[in-house]
């Protein structure tokens, strides 16, 4: 189908549609519709759209018919066919079931020459978070070929999936049903939070740039806190939506316990009445379920959290040693950082191994707390639990019996705002001057050991003061919140709740829509692009569709943390549905054995309950696909295209060898046997094309290894930098089993 002037029917009009009659107009294409009450027709004629008076008209003499409707009332889809001329394209652009679709589809094939094409479009996010046209296109492959002109003129991020009638329809499910629990898990988070004494704009603009953030949670709770109208009709279109992903659960006969909740949830936001009111904001009917008015909380005086830690961070007093306990994943990043920071750092865990470990880089260990406590300044505490916290403290050969008046202590474990408050009131009723710090971390293993956390903290000035060198050692981004002890561990356990009910809600999800049909990689790939999508959906499905689940965040840390938001929230007064159900399929994945696996796990509890599988099975390559990725073959001289490759690359190859064997299958290349930087500037200063380093490291551990290599490629930039014009490219080649890979 060629752009000559060619005509699109609109029937039916939104504001997504005068976006993409925008992007047709601007195409070359001329573009005619009809909506029945006329609301957006002034805005469409004024891009340069021509108004038609009835569905008929609006398709007749279009090359191209765009259909769209709310799924309510389908009159004018079917009123348009009648009008459909020979050799049309149909594209429905519709939130109809793919039964409905495929009815429609049936209508529209009995006329002659008319092509089906079915297409869920939507506003999406690019990688830059400006906003995209996202077209999900179904059809048979001929319809799909004829429609791609004028789909591709709307985006460039097109998805066809041919034969698959009604495909749209199930990602736009998926799509709703994280919609309905992220809005839910929101509204339970910011109220929860404000009950604890948080102001909800500070916590808002902490949480979302944090593990527990999403889409939802950016867009509209910005609406909740200012009763924005707008919230209202969201609410009852995300309810109609709900429902229909309910039905089709219910069709192919799969739980969604997270989206049940969540519905009973938006069912009470649109359906209470408040003083008369029958239809009072959602903003409203939450105030009054949770007790509490959220607008009056939000005009409260504010602060900025990062401007505490700025100025905290200035005045600091500098501390020399540090004792650490609980050297788990997080705490051992976190105090070999500390060690790398120039810290003088003691250590103590259960473990035995960790802490070998942790002395061959260079750290000082101990048998027990009370050992590690004596002259230190400042005891950083990373365990895992409650119980454990109040174990290394007051157990037996406890911190607390050695460390020295006036040192400080770092609670940095994710624990319950009231053990805090009651642990600080126990130290200051003790005969010691001890300061506690309330400073519960998020990031993960990687920015622990990388001094890149996130970091909450809360204690008395003098507290602060005395632990701010320590906390801006090991964080990117700092927080001070106001309110002493708990006050951090608060906004930790608010993060939590959402962080957990994303993970929970990705699980569902991703299973739900692989018992629908759809290819769980293709729906990774556009829910990224979605409203649905969260921080942890992105970072916790990639591990479901792998079937990996070696730890990073246990299961049981979830059944831990959400446990923590139940009793909490029990206390407050505060009810949270969605963060309970969320919590009982924690406890159900440790029930069934799986509590120390990556939190990602959970889906195991869908898999194991309906029988799905979510991983997602790479698409097989045909024989001439794989072929075309083969490289040209070699002329008659294989050593002239060498030559060549040499002219065209500057840069000296450097290959570092882990056996032996692969040195003897080069020829006229020099083996160094030692990695010296003066060594390598020698070998740099030769101009050579290409040389091996044989580093022999297939004998090492893997932890060896790769501090090996690091070494020799530190080596390599040092002598690189002293040999004037040096670039050169790295190549880990391995032994036989082909291990080598380019990096």
């Amino acid at each position: 189908m060629e752009n000559r002037t060619v005509v699109v029917g609109f029937v039916g009009l939104d504001k997504l549609s005068l976006d993409l009659a925008s992007s047709l107009i601007r195409s070359g294409y001329r573009v005619q519709a009809y909506q029945e009450d006329g609301s957006f027709l002034k805005e469409f004629c004024d891009l340069g759209g021509t108004r038609c008076q009835s569905p008929v008209t609006a398709t007749r003499d279009a090359s191209v018919s765009i259909l769209a409707n709310d799924g309510d009332d389908i009159a004018d889809i079917l009123s348009a066919i009648e009008g459909l001329d020979k050799g049309t394209v149909v594209i429905i652009r519709s939130q109809l079931s793919p039964g409905q679709v495929q009815k429609i589809e049936k209508n529209i094939l009995e006329k002659e020459d008319v092509a089906f094409v079915d297409a869920y479009i939507f506003e999406g996010y690019a990688e830059t978070l400006d906003r995209d046209i996202i077209v999900i296109a179904s059809g048979k492959k001929p319809a799909l070929e004829r429609a791609e002109p004028c789909l591709s003129a709307l985006t460039d991020k097109v998805h066809y999936f041919e034969n698959e009638v009604g495909v749209g329809s199930k990602f736009k499910w998926v799509n709703d049903l994280l919609e309905s629990i992220h809005l839910v898990a929101s509204v339970e988070a910011t109220f929860l939070g404000a009950r604890a004494g948080l102001h909800p704009s500070i916590l808002y603009d902490i949480i979302s740039n944090a593990a527990g953030s999403s889409r939802i949670f950016v867009e509209m709770v910005p609406k909740l806190l200012a009763d924005d109208s707008l919230l209202i009709n969201y609410v009852n279109s995300l309810l109609k939506d709900a429902k229909s992903v309910m039905d089709a659960a219910k069709a192919v006969t799969f739980p969604l316990p997270l989206l049940a909740v969540a519905y009973q949830q938006l069912i009470n936001g649109c359906s209470m009445k408040i003083e008369g009111e029958l239809s009072p904001s959602p903003t409203k009917v939450y105030e009054q379920m949770f007790g509490m008015n959220i607008r009056d909380a939000t005009k409260q005086p504010s602060y900025d959290p990062s401007e505490l830690a700025q100025e905290l961070t200035a005045t600091a007093q500098r501390v020399k040693k540090i004792g650490f306990i609980g050297l788990g994943a997080m705490g051992f990043g976190m105090a070999s950082h500390l060690l790398k920071s120039g810290f003088s750092v003691i250590a103590y865990d259960v473990y035995k191994p960790t802490l070998v470990k942790f002395a061959e880089l260079g750290g000082l260990i101990g048998t027990s707390p009370r050992e590690i406590s004596q002259e230190v300044e400042v005891l950083l505490i990373m365990v895992a639990t409650e119980a454990q916290a109040e174990s290394v403290l007051y157990g037996d050969n406890g911190a607390l019996s050695a460390l020295p008046d006036g040192a400080s202590i770092i609670l940095c474990s994710t624990v319950s705002p009231g053990y805090v408050t009651d642990l600080e009131q126990r130290l200051k009723d003790g005969s010691k001057d001890l300061k506690l710090v309330d400073s519960p971390v998020s990031g993960g293993v990687i920015r622990a050991a990388e001094g890149t956390l996130t970091i909450m903290a809360s204690g008395t000035n003098v507290a602060l003061q005395n632990t701010g060198f320590v906390l801006s050692a090991l964080s990117e981004k700092l927080y001070i919140i106001k309110g002493g002890c708990g006050a951090a561990s608060s906004v930790k356990m608010v993060n939590q709740l959402l962080a957990g009910v994303h993970i929970a809600s990705s699980a569902e999800a991703i299973a739900f829509g692989a018992r629908i049909g759809i290819k769980t990689r293709k729906l990774f790939e556009i829910i990224q692009h979605s409203r649905g999508f969260s921080w942890m959906f992105g970072n916790r499905v990639p591990h479901m569709l792998e079937s990996d689940y070696k730890p990073y965040s246990a299961i049981d840390i979830f059944v831990k943390d959400l446990g923590i938001v139940c009793n909490e929230s029990s206390k407050m007064e505060i009810p949270v549905h969605v963060s309970t159900i969320a919590h009982q399929l924690f406890i159900s994945g440790s029930a069934s054995g799986w509590g120390r696996y990556d939190d990602s796990a959970v889906v195991k509890v869908y898999e194991t309950l309906t029988g799905v599988k979510v991983e997602g099975k790479h698409a097989i390559l045909s024989t001439a696909d794989v072929l075309k990725l083969l490289p040209n073959e070699f002329g008659e001289n294989p050593m002239e295209n060498q030559d060549i490759i040499g002219n065209l690359n500057s840069k000296v190859l450097v290959v570092l060898d882990d056996d032996p064997t692969g040195t003897q299958t080069v020829h006229d290349i020099q083996v160094l046997t030692e990695w010296s930087t003066e060594t390598l500037v020698e070998q740099f200063q030769k101009k050579p094309t290409c040389f091996f380093i044989l580093t022999n490291s297939r004998a090492l551990s893997s932890d060896k290894a790769v501090c090996l290599t690091k070494e020799i490629c530190k080596n390599l930039e040092a002598a690189a930098k002293q040999v004037a014009g040096t670039s050169f490219t790295v190549v880990l080649r391995g032994d036989s089993t082909l291990r080598g890979h380019f990096s």
